[in-house]
């Protein structure tokens, strides 16, 4: 490969990078036993780390800061892009470059827990970057359709439709399935067996397993070490933990396909046996049944021995048998089959889940607290994407009364902080002022409504979602 090109702008450096991709993901795809020797080159190559540093750059925690206290902001204003970018390649060619400890944040989560963020200095964040644009479309050549939590131009969508058409195929079972603190317990040993079935190149094998083991850097300024674990919040942890547990794929695809065709399947039901197909987001995952209660007891032991080889394990108080009748929660949905009105016929529903609404009500609620604005323009522009992206996310669903729900609610917030910053002021003043048509509004921006949001149902795409790489024909 050519690393020594003159210097590129980035829709250039956009294009080479897509180019090189594709022919890793055709060279992939041919060769299903291909180890890639001479990866190291791609990772360091200007076009590459030019990509990798618009994607740091660009994203929204570019403000934020690893364990030496610079961003990506800081680094464009002082240092500047270009000199920032060769050190950084010298550095990797020269084997001089080091994976500092991630920065440890704590973030909350249901019932009173914390979960672990780890926040990784900027020129880690830019190395990973580069990886994954190198990594992904390899291992994308060996990933199941089943899959569809952080790949690209998956969606959790996706996998609600995929629910809802294996239903319709007589899928009433379901094993509900948890992973407990997955991204904490994935054995870094194991991963890197799966990453070394593809990636023969030492110098690439050398970077990931630097990030996996760099630590973390506490708090209160306690350096821990990383002996199990990718910590969310590197860009390439999402990829690691995907190729991970493609175990879990590949072992009820390779089931699938012993089935053989739907009439062999057909006659292993007749015959008291059973069919199954999974399901996964990330670490989220169920497993749809055609059969019985103990059919789908019994994959539960299954997947524990498979997932015992990655050093995790499945959470007892999260991990369940249900039936669709009762119902399930799934990626932020309330999956549940019910009768529907005015007849006799049973069809599968998907409705926002309650801890869903209550999570986004939370979150409205503390945007409207008192203090937390000057002016309700300030509100407005701070609340309305939290309304418009949750609303976008739950349009594919029966979700009318719950949007109907939610814009009430976040008018009554806001109508409410607006009383509270002008106490004394009667309704046809702050009617006069700040709702015009009832709607609060200040400086042309208007508080969004959910309800205006068309409900639409979700186009299911099977197993042919187009990859990034599929679409360009690059010459060999």
């Amino acid at each position: 490969m050519n690393t020594g090109a003159p210097a590129l702008s980035l829709t250039e450096a956009q294009g080479r990078v897509l180019g090189i991709q594709t022919k890793l993901h055709r060279w992939a795809k041919e060769g299903v036993s291909r180890r890639f020797d001479d990866l190291f080159n791609l990772v360091t190559d200007p076009a590459f780390l030019m990509v990798a540093w618009e994607r740091v750059r660009t994203n929204r925690g570019a403000r934020t800061a690893g364990v030496d206290g610079a961003t990506a902001y800081y680094i464009r204003a002082v240092r500047g892009e270009d000199e920032f970018l060769t050190q950084l390649r010298a550095d990797l060619r020269a084997g001089e470059f080091v994976a500092l400890p991630v920065r440890e944040r704590m973030i909350p989560k249901s019932g009173g827990r914390m979960r672990r963020l780890g926040i990784p200095t900027v020129r880690d964040r830019v190395v990973q970057a580069a990886l994954k644009l190198v990594l992904e479309p390899i291992f994308e050549a060996d990933f199941q359709p089943c899959s569809y939590g952080f790949r690209p131009r998956r969606r959790a969508q996706d996998a609600i439709a995929e629910i809802h058409q294996f239903h319709t195929h007589g899928y009433r079972w379901v094993l509900d399935a948890d992973i407990e603190a997955c991204f904490d317990s994935i054995d870094h040993t194991a991963l890197m067996g799966r990453v070394r079935r593809r990636v023969g190149d030492k110098r690439v094998l050398a970077l990931v397993k630097a990030f996996l083991k760099a630590g973390i850097l506490t708090a209160d300024g306690t350096e821990l070490g990383s002996l199990t674990g990718t910590p969310q919040g590197g860009i390439l942890s999402p990829l690691l933990a995907n190729l991970a547990l493609s175990t879990l794929d590949d072992h009820f695809a390779e089931v699938w396909r012993s089935t053989g065709t739907p009439q062999r399947r057909q006659g292993i039901r007749k015959r008291g046996g059973a069919t199954y197909r999974l399901i996964r987001y990330a670490d989220d995952f169920v497993v749809m049944v055609y059969g019985t209660r103990e059919h789908a007891e019994v994959l539960r032991g299954q997947v524990t021995r498979l997932l015992a080889p990655l050093g995790l394990r499945l959470s007892d108080a999260k991990t369940r048998v249900v039936h669709l009748d009762e119902g399930f929660d799934f990626l932020g949905w309330r999956i549940q089959r019910r009768r529907k009105r005015g007849t006799a016929q049973r069809h599968l529903y998907t409705y926002p889940s309650k801890k869903a609404l209550l999570s986004v009500m939370a979150r409205v609620r503390a945007l409207t607290r008192r203090a937390a604005n000057r002016r309700l323009f300030d509100l407005l522009h701070r609340l309305n994407p939290v309304l418009r992206g949750w609303a976008a996310y739950f349009q594919h669903g029966v979700s009318k009364r719950t949007f109907a729900y939610l814009g009430q609610f976040a008018w009554q917030r806001v109508v409410g902080w607006l009383r509270k910053r002008h106490p004394g002021i009667s309704w046809a003043r702050l009617r006069r002022h700040f709702l015009p048509g009832w709607r609060p509004t200040q400086n042309g921006v208007s508080l969004f409504n959910p309800a205006s949001v068309t409900v639409t149902r979700y186009r299911y795409r099977g197993s042919k979602i187009p990859l990034p790489w599929t679409a360009t024909t690059v010459p060999a």
